[in-house]
């Protein structure tokens, strides 16, 4: 398995953790258990940072086009809107 493999998976499995704590941390009752969860996603994330910066160093990973400020105006317009 080469480098750029390993990455990939490591991002993807990181992914899918993120995910899991935004599935239990709104659902658990019990608030030490909540904070618990919220600093080991915290702690996810930093790795997945850490993890994106490195693919992206290497070019293991492209990232889409950044939004121009009409497409980023067009989201804030559709989620104010539906806020209202």
């Amino acid at each position: 398995m080469n480098e750029k493999t390993m990455v990939s998976d490591a991002l993807s499995g990181i992914n899918s953790e993120l995910k899991m704590f935004g599935d239990m941390i709104p659902q658990t009752e019990n608030m030490e258990l909540k904070q618990t969860l919220k600093t080991l996603r915290n702690k996810c994330e930093t790795s997945q940072e850490q993890l994106y910066q490195i693919a992206t160093s290497k070019s293991y990973y492209v990232p889409a086009a950044k939004a121009t400020d009409e497409e980023v105006q067009n989201v804030r317009n559709i989620f104010t809107q539906s806020a209202r």
